[in-house]
């Protein structure tokens, strides 16, 4: 073989094989879909179960726990010798997860730290996310000489690709790369339908930028966008896939493409659908084109509509059985003493995050044991309230409204909350409208190890280094390292210009800091510092 194939599975999945190495990343081929039935894989790569020796493997890379990516029925599927790679988090929750679906063979890798494939040199290593907030990872992998960085859904900085690149020994010689997000900000809040598309064109617009940034910087011989995106197969979730055209939140893979053709010319990008692959000569590459999408097209709606149609028909059974398996609990269940325990066995992990939300959370359940329940997380205490006097919004600053089926979920530990969240099958509102990160990081990690790996990243940084940044004729001097997740502002930053004044714009998370007072405008973030404009 002539250097590795390598295969698209569909969303993020991809297939590296060379000679002595059948290797899967993050392959999400099961047809129950994912997060409580709600995301399905677009388009639809279920006839890949199909084709001989596809799925066949010696290795499996799983990037982190979303489910997505961490397939668990197919990975508690395999066969007894597939070894099973994670990164080594924070918290065990990755592994946990994996090992309670029955999954053999894991193996937790620390970042930077090469794992042999084989006996021919060929050889894997995952990048995480700076910042242990978010449990995300790149994976590098070297075969037949021929270098992959897989960004899976990691937002990997400059100096981190560069890094990747001296490793692997020169440039990179194939780019995946994720052009959407996993957001149920805006498309769940309580916005009016303006609002919602501008904010979805604000975020799609930037992360496109970003993606855009360091691709141009990393100059890879082939990029591969994969926007995901998903798609919504439940008819009470259905309406979302109007988020996939423009300026929807989840662009596809052709929007994705065609960005990255039009803004970078010189740089070959490559589309590939569930089944298309890719040979990798050491100077050379060829693609092979799945027979199965003949007809379909990302830009042609009927068939898209047609697609989306048949597919829903072909999963309706498996959205049944989501719903059958949670029914309403019944009156007198004990729901609302559960999710007390929950809140108070929560609030007590890090005073740090409680100190960083300070804020009353109502939760509005919906359902035969429901009720209207507030958790004041902070500062310094945790209450819970089972029966709040003030039901107004004037009294919480963030409510959520949900089903209790889907409650009763997260609190058997069947689903996490990032799992209930990335499901859509929930309403939200807030004020002030500030996405606090603290408040999320506390729900998605829950655990004391995780929460306190975040507390030290960014309490022992130096907050004094700074850098000169230039907008036109404007120089400002400004903290180097986001406050937020320690992105470089030197390489990942822009300047806007806007009615309010200068904004620095950190394109890693898209928060936003004033250029005059230097407090984040659009997140519960510390300010960064700001000297006086030259």
């Amino acid at each position: 073989m002539d250097g590795p194939l390598v295969t698209s599975l569909g969303h993020a999945g991809l297939r590296v094989e060379a000679s002595g190495l059948k290797l899967l990343c993050d392959p999400w081929l099961s047809p129950g879909g994912a997060f409580l039935g709600s995301w399905f894989q677009f388009p639809d790569n279920s006839h890949l179960r199909t084709v001989p020796g596809l799925l066949d493997a010696d290795w499996v890379a799983v990037s982190h726990e979303h489910l997505d990516h961490m397939d668990l029925a197919f990975l508690a599927a395999l066969p007894a010798g597939v070894r099973v790679v994670i990164p080594k988090y924070p918290a065990p929750t990755c592994r946990n997860r994996l090992t309670a679906a029955g999954v053999r063979h894991v193996i937790e890798l620390e970042a930077w730290r090469r794992l042999p494939l084989n006996t021919r040199g060929d050889w894997l290593t995952v990048i995480p996310e700076q910042s242990p907030m978010c449990h995300d990872a790149a994976f590098l992998i070297v075969a037949d000489g021929v270098s992959i960085m897989h960004t899976n859904d990691a937002r990997i900085s400059l100096a981190q690709t560069r890094r990747a690149m001296a490793e692997a020994g020169g440039p990179l010689d194939l780019m995946a790369v994720q052009m959407s997000g996993a957001s149920w900000h805006p498309i769940c809040y309580d916005y009016p339908p303006e609002i919602v598309a501008k904010i979805c064109a604000d975020k799609r617009g930037n992360k496109f930028k970003a993606v855009t940034r360091l691709v141009r910087s990393a100059k890879p011989r082939l990029v591969l966008p994969y926007a995901g995106p998903p798609c919504f197969l439940d008819p009470t979730l259905a309406h979302h896939n109007a988020q996939i055209p423009e300026p929807g939140i989840f662009p596809d893979q052709a929007q994705a493409t065609a960005w990255l053709r039009d803004r970078i010319p010189g740089q070959e990008t490559l589309l590939m659908l569930p089944g298309d692959s890719v040979q990798l000569a050491s100077t050379s590459h060829g693609v092979t084109r799945d027979a199965h999408w003949e007809g379909f097209a990302y830009d042609d709606s009927v068939a898209v509509a047609n697609h989306l149609e048949a597919y829903a028909a072909s999963r309706a059974q498996e959205i049944a059985d989501v719903w059958a398996a949670h029914p309403d609990p019944a009156a007198g269940s004990g729901l609302a003493e559960r999710f007390a325990e929950h809140f108070t066995r929560l609030g007590g992990m890090n005073s740090y995050f409680l100190d960083r939300i300070a804020m009353t959370v109502r939760f509005d359940v919906s359902g035969a044991d429901g009720g209207m329940w507030d958790v004041q997380l902070g500062p310094e205490r945790t209450v819970v309230n089972l029966d709040p006097k003030d039901r107004s919004n004037e009294a919480v600053q963030y409510k959520l409204t949900m089903e209790a089926r889907w409650l009763e979920a997260v609190l058997s530990g069947e689903a996490r909350w990032e799992d209930l969240f990335l499901s859509l099958r929930f309403q939200s509102w807030r004020c002030p409208d500030v996405y606090n990160d603290y408040l999320v990081g506390l729900l998605k990690h829950a655990d004391v190890d995780a929460l306190q790996a975040v507390q030290d990243y960014e309490t022992k940084r130096d907050p004094n280094e700074m850098v000169t940044l230039q907008s036109g004729d404007r120089t400002f001097e400004v903290t180097r390292y986001c406050p937020h997740a320690g992105e470089d502002l030197a390489e990942g930053a822009v300047i806007e210009n806007t009615a309010e004044g200068p904004v620095l714009r950190c394109l890693a998370h898209n928060f936003g800091f004033s250029l005059t007072t230097g407090e984040c405008l659009n997140a519960r973030c510390d300010a960064i510092k700001v000297a006086t404009p030259v």
